[in-house]
């Protein structure tokens, strides 16, 4: 057995030195940045003694020798998203993600490709789509799956049935070995290198020492991840009749999870993309009824079968962001199903491969209970559904969660019904339930009991059920894990498994590779003891229960459970990590830092808010760091939708600079005046063309730099005469329809009113033209800029008396309806105001919010109920939509894009672009304005680039004034575009 560690191992200052000093990348030393990595997708936390940031695959050598020489742990982390906290210890943590992520080279003509172990699969897959190749290998976490993690944890994913596990497409591996040698393992390697031949010699001959054992119990199903894979090891000898040197040592690295090397890069096998792929969804009453179709499925051959539950299907019917998805499952005799199986199929040679299989399959199962697909998009929607089912369980209310330790058994496909029905015998026995998705194809089945770990007989019970499952599992010629690995929560069971010997070949292996134990020690060799799988949790990391701090906060949080839940509510699955597509989170994917993912600032919260980042355990309510990390955060609202999990941090974020000013007894000045903007507004009109002048002037713009940190390569948006004066003119001419006509009341924010009015005199155009009776209500930006500012005390005010205005008319015989114009006041009002503790009735703002519509998406739903028919003079340019963040997250661009297709006879698509980064002020201030520039051009800027004939069409003023600014071109209001066809 290799040595044990320190019990506790320490950083020292000479140490920091000596990192800092050996590397171009950084090193962070400092508490705040080592606790955001403390944790992963797992029930763990552990601090790691810091963080290093490589600059390139050279600096990770080098720090491996500096550690090596200072006989300092080492962890190399990719995604962070491991489920069995083998990305949690107390080591020196090596980000690979951040900058170690290239594609080195593509061979067409072998199939092959070279990587570094940062890329993701999908940005992978992404940048071989025109070869016609692609990487197999497909967990549910592909969007911001490291191949370096696949590696670590032999990843497999849905498709593991026809492709098999990331060792199956592992040719050769660049590693740096604990002592900080540089070696390849490779076919044939052993033959040259000299380093390389000792290693394959000293592995080979534990292997053989253990080969019957070896053969005995090491399962035989297609997906297995528990200890070092000494079987793939004795399958190479076998193989080559007993010649070790024909043993390539690179499949054993895989599942090794960073403790015998550290991976530098990578050669994968790659594979002709399908001529044509099929999803078929099958609907059933039961989970036992999918478990008895399985093998029935499984003989037509497919190249994936996926289950979900009931569960799984409940949450996600509740979620925005998904609940679409559940709308495209089989729903026969208009009941929900209670499970679903996703059955997809691969074309070879001919897409009538898959009509055919099709065929097959309805021949099985009612024509009612199947769902099939060809399209690509329809196929992507389903899936979405499927990849989010392990995020989507942390949002089951409730103290008990579907927690991760018993998710990643495999059994042989015929015994899985089986295996279901006597799990959940075994997890009824202990007063719960559990939740079952997965793999069912290779026999892989993600089950999670929900239990409260925060209770200590439901953490008995924890260990009790994995004792109990893992002996069915073994029962069964299965395994504890098929892909997710042991780490910290299977680890410990590994001995009951396979027993002492072949524990002790695990160990002879690890002294081979890492005599001194530096490398990711505490996994799968020497985890410790079957008890010790509930030590380390991240609601007792050091033995000692952590809780948030019950503060009087500025939002209602019931509809998160409480503020301590909302707090709690990231799981650090890492959906947030993803390198493109969507709009979260717009500054991890322009910086790949993991303190400015939405995780990262989740993290910084939890810690500050349970008091983890106070030297006397009380919460830090004004921690400089912590608000350091938020400070990136747009406040776009795309993580309270796309996150599986539903965390909400633009909300969190305005509660903690709240609490943090209330603690401080003060606000910083250049806050102040953001959030005060419409008073500013209000003066600035006053004079507008001196105001303007000042704005452009060589001294404005130095004094809106040093007073309030204004970038002075902004453009300010341009004052105009104030919309009362305009609109009281426009009414004299045009007085619109009679009072018997429908009422609606048009919400004029601060920037139409005062810098952009025409927007409010073309609505009032369009919808005196409708037929209807038009009204103005000059607000002011109805809190949002103090809102995500944080001033709360101060959006609350505004608020109310918002709404003591606007409750006549709420009140009114003829129940108006309210139009906005500006989407970041439509979030305040169908969403800030229903949470924040305005003191006016909650049953007044829900009918507000009821009758409040953006004005594009009420023209448009309510087009054939207009007063007076809309005649209409159409465009005939192509016409592309930018969505606001705070559109896509609470509402949709669909009613957009339906009415652009009205105003134009040429083509509308709405664009995948994410955030433009301007994001109210955000963009206009000095220390964020490259930021700003960078999330621009992730996808807005090429789009447009891509296009410069088309017609843009945005219905946000930061997005207007961005576009203006970075691409030379005007966008449009919606509203525009309508007053000019009408």
């Amino acid at each position: 057995m290799p040595p044990t560690p320190a019990a506790e191992p320490s950083l020292h200052a000479d140490d920091v030195r000596a990192l800092i000093a050996a590397i171009e990348g950084e090193f962070r030393p400092g508490l705040h940045d080592r606790m955001l990595y403390a944790t992963d997708a797992s029930l763990y936390q552990v601090e790691p003694l810091g963080v290093l940031i490589p600059a390139d695959i050279e600096d990770v050598v080098r720090a491996v020798r500096v550690c090596a020489a200072r006989n300092l742990p080492m962890l190399p982390r990719g995604g962070g998203t491991s489920l069995a906290g083998q990305c949690t210890n107390r080591a020196v943590v090596f980000d690979l993600s951040s900058r170690c992520h290239r594609l080195l080279d593509v061979d067409i003509e072998r199939r092959r490709c070279r990587v570094e172990p940062g890329i993701t699969i999908d940005d992978l897959n992404e940048r071989l789509r025109p070869t016609g190749l692609f990487f197999a290998p497909d967990p549910a976490t592909s969007r911001h799956a490291n191949i370096g993690g696949c590696i670590g944890n032999n990843a497999a994913g849905a498709r593991s049935i026809r492709y098999g596990r990331t060792s199956e497409s592992l040719i050769a591996l660049d590693v740096c070995l604990a002592d900080g040698t540089r070696l390849t393992f490779e076919p044939g390697a052993a033959r040259r290198d000299a380093r390389v031949r000792d290693l394959t010699l000293r592995v080979c001959e534990v292997v053989s020492q253990h080969a019957d054992l070896i053969r005995q119990r090491f399962p035989k199903t297609v997906r297995r991840n528990a200890g070092y894979a000494l079987d793939l090891v004795l399958a190479q000898l076998d193989a080559a009749g007993g010649d070790p040197l024909a043993v390539n040592l690179a499949p054993l690295l895989c599942g090794s999870e960073g403790t015998l090397a550290v991976t530098l890069g990578a050669e994968l096998a790659l594979h002709p993309v399908p001529v044509a792929r099929g999803l078929a969804v099958a609907a059933f009453p039961t989970l036992d009824d999918a478990m008895d179709a399985l093998l029935p499925i499984l003989a037509l051959g497919p190249t994936a079968v996926e289950l979900l539950d009931d569960l799984v299907i409940s949450l996600a019917r509740a979620q925005t962001e998904y609940k679409h998805y559940v709308d495209l499952l089989p729903h026969p005799g208009g009941q929900s199903p209670e499970a679903v199986l996703y059955v997809e199929f691969s074309a070879e040679h001919d897409a009538a491969e898959i009509a055919a299989a099709f065929d097959r399959l309805r021949a099985l199962l009612p024509e009612d209970r199947l769902a099939c697909h060809t399209d690509a998009g329809a196929m992507l929607d389903a899936w979405k559904l499927r990849k989010a089912g392990e995020p989507l369980l942390h949002g089951v209310p409730g103290d008990r969660k579907p927690i991760t330790f018993v998710e990643d058994n495999a059994v042989p496909p015929e015994r899985l019904a089986e295996f279901v029905r006597r799990f959940r015998a075994i997890v009824a026995e202990h007063g719960t339930t559990a939740a079952f998705y997965a793999h069912a194809s290779v026999g892989v089945l993600h089950v999670r009991p929900l239990l409260d770990i925060k209770d200590a007989g439901d953490r008995a019970a924890m260990q009790s059920i994995a004792v109990q499952v893992a002996d069915l599992a073994k029962e069964l010629g299965g395994v504890m894990s098929g892909e997710h690995g042991d780490g910290r929560v299977r680890g410990p069971l590994l001995e009951r498994f396979f027993g002492p010997e072949l524990m002790a070949a695990f160990g002879a292996v690890k002294t081979i590779f890492d005599p001194a134990n530096l490398l990711n020690p505490g996994n799968i060799v020497a985890p410790g003891p079957i008890a010790s799988m509930a030590a380390s949790l991240r609601v007792e990391p050091r033995g000692v229960p952590v809780r948030v701090a019950e503060v009087d906060t500025f939002y209602d949080y019931a509809d998160q459970h409480g503020f301590a839940h909302a707090v709690e509510m990231c799981n650090g699955a890492g959906v947030c990590r993803k390198k493109s597509g969507g709009t979260m989170c717009p500054s991890y994917m322009a910086l790949l830092d993991e303190r400015h993912a939405t995780r990262g600032r989740a993290n910084a919260l939890r810690m500050a808010m349970t008091g983890q980042m106070s030297p006397d355990g009380s919460p830090a309510l004004n921690d400089a760091q912590t608000i350091a990390t938020l400070d990136l955060c747009l406040s776009c609202k795309a993580c309270k939708t796309e996150c599986p999990s539903n965390v909400d941090v633009a909300r969190l974020k305005a509660e903690y600079l709240a609490l943090s000013d209330r603690a401080a007894g003060r606000v910083p000045l250049s806050r102040r005046a953001v959030g005060s903007v419409h008073v500013l507004n209000r003066i600035a009109s006053l004079t507008p063309g001196l105001a303007n002048a000042f704005n452009a002037s060589r001294l404005g713009k130095a004094i809106l730099s040093q007073t309030l940190g204004v970038d002075p390569r902004r453009t300010m948006p341009a004052f105009a005469e104030p919309l009362f004066r305009q609109w009281k003119r426009a009414a004299a001419r045009d007085p619109g329809p009679a009072a018997s006509a429908p009422r609606v009341i048009l919400l004029a924010d601060t920037f139409t009113a005062f810098n952009e009015p025409h927007l409010a005199l073309a609505a009032r155009r369009v919808l005196v033209q409708l037929g209807y009776r038009v009204e103005l209500f000059l607000g002011s930006d109805f809190g949002r800029a103090a809102i995500s500012a944080g001033l709360l005390p101060a959006a609350i005010d505004d608020a109310a008396g918002l709404l003591d205005r606007l409750g006549p008319m709420l009140d009114a015989a003829d129940a108006p309806v309210f139009l906005t114009l500006e989407p970041s006041v439509h979030s305040a009002i169908i969403d800030d105001w229903l949470s924040l503790k305005i003191p006016r009735p909650l049953a007044d703002r829900r009918l507000l919010a009821s009758r409040t519509f953006a004005i594009e998406d009420y023209l448009e739903t309510h087009w054939l109920d207009h007063p007076v028919e809309p005649a209409l003079a159409p465009l005939s340019a192509d016409v592309l939509i930018h969505g606001h963040c705070h559109q896509k997250a609470l509402t949709s661009t669909a009613p957009t894009a339906r009415l652009a297709a009205r105003l134009t006879a040429g083509s509308v698509r709405v664009l995948d672009t994410g955030c433009c980064g301007m994001a109210g002020s955000f963009g206009y201030m000095k220390k964020r304005y490259d930021l700003s520039v960078s999330i621009a051009n992730l996808s807005l800027l090429p789009a447009l680039a891509a296009a410069p004939a088309a017609l843009l069409m945005a219905s946000g003023t930061s997005c207007r004034h961005q576009v203006r600014e970075l691409a030379a071109r005007e966008a449009l209001h919606p509203i525009e575009v309508m007053a000019r066809v009408l």
